[in-house]
């Protein structure tokens, strides 16, 4: 009995337990696998920097471009301003001038 629990124990370990080599066998094309999605992952983390790169880039071109058209139009609105009073002054000129030619032509017609 003692020899067939023996013999029994002995198959039991000895299909259970696995060499170096076939280790090595079965953990090689993993390996390869890994290495290979590791490069990927290097290649994707490299363009998604180079991307984050182009998007803060054209973040800050944004940002010149928004102040750029609110100088444009702070200027546009002085320019607004001063062709009115400009208008203003004109229309006041024109009226003086009416009158003044109404005034010269009632003295002349005495």
């Amino acid at each position: 009995m003692k020899r067939i629990l023996a013999l029994s124990l002995f198959a039991v370990l000895a299909a259970g337990c696995a060499t170096t080599s076939s280790v090595k066998e079965e953990i090689a094309p993993l390996s390869g696998k890994v290495t290979t999605l590791e490069q990927k992952n290097a290649a994707i983390e490299a363009k998604l920097a180079d991307l984050s790169k182009k998007g803060d880039a054209q973040s800050a071109e944004i940002q010149a471009l928004r102040k750029e058209i609110a100088s444009s139009n702070a200027a546009s609105a002085k320019s607004a301003a001063d062709a009115e009073a400009a208008a203003v002054r004109a229309e006041t000129a024109a009226a003086k001038a009416a009158k003044a030619f109404e005034l010269r032509q009632m003295k002349g017609a005495k």
